[in-house]
């Protein structure tokens, strides 16, 4: 459980407010941003905000009800994000990634843990899926390789490394590179934490890129991990954008 005498009284009742009303609005959710890194690590931190995850059938219903409650409420991108607000704290309402990637979808739901958070029982984000949006989260101004090392560190026995794999085989070069990350910052403890046979696999992979033809197509895979620092190939370089779904 959080130890309370960390939070401001009024953040305290803000999050139990909103935990609350969520219960009321009879709505799906789960758990997610410095909460559920907290739930998977024991680190806390300063925040003034609450990541609430769900389906996007859902967050239409949350933000209604918030509404009626005298809450301000937005819809900031249709395609993966809304925000309930009381100054000066808010809630950020996920429905996607910002890169069209990591859609919530039932699964989370089913495989998510239960806890007590604010004498409320909740589901949190399950730790795979954590690490799956956070490994295309490296901008320029935020970067979470650390989040991610911190969730190997303290849960990683405990993860489903084949799930996490499938996650992320499309762009399995994302997980390879945060293993090294791994291996380089805890070189203690990495072997009893990342698997070798899961290991050496996508080392294969890495080793058999340079026996396939060559690429014909002069893409730039950047934007799927920084939205802004890659506009130059883009825009200038001649690089073609990746392809992401829409809605």
């Amino acid at each position: 459980m959080i130890h309370l005498d960390n939070i401001p009284e009024e953040c305290l009742t803000f999050f139990q407010d909103t935990l609350r009303l969520l219960e009321e609005s009879k709505s799906q959710y789960m758990v997610g941003g410095a909460l559920a890194m907290f739930h998977y690590t024991g680190i806390i931190r300063p925040t003034k905000d609450l990541d609430i995850f769900c389906k996007s059938s859902e967050y239409p219903k949350i933000l209604k009800h918030f509404a009626a409650k005298g809450y301000q409420t937005e819809l900031t991108d249709v395609r993966w994000l809304a925000k309930i607000h009381k100054a000066p704290y808010f809630i950020d309402i996920i429905f996607d990634s910002v890169n069209h990637n990591c859609t919530v979808e039932k699964d989370w739901f089913d495989r998510g843990p239960e806890g007590i958070l604010f004498d409320t029982t909740v589901r949190y984000i399950p730790p795979e899926e954590l690490v799956w949006c956070k490994l295309y989260v490296q901008n320029r101004e935020r970067h979470d390789s650390a989040d991610i090392n911190h969730i190997w560190l303290r849960y990683g026995k405990k993860l489903d490394w084949n799930h996490l794999l499938m996650r992320m085989d499309q762009h399995w070069h994302l997980l390879l590179a945060q293993m090294l990350i791994f291996q380089f910052t805890y070189p203690h403890d990495y072997r009893d934490i990342i698997p070798t046979d899961l290991f050496n696999e996508l080392i294969v992979r890495a080793k058999d890129q340079y026996e396939l033809p060559p690429c014909m197509e002069k893409v730039c895979l950047g934007p799927l991990i920084d939205q802004t620092q890659y506009e130059i190939d883009i825009k200038e370089w001649d690089y073609k954008s990746y392809t992401i779904k829409t809605v």
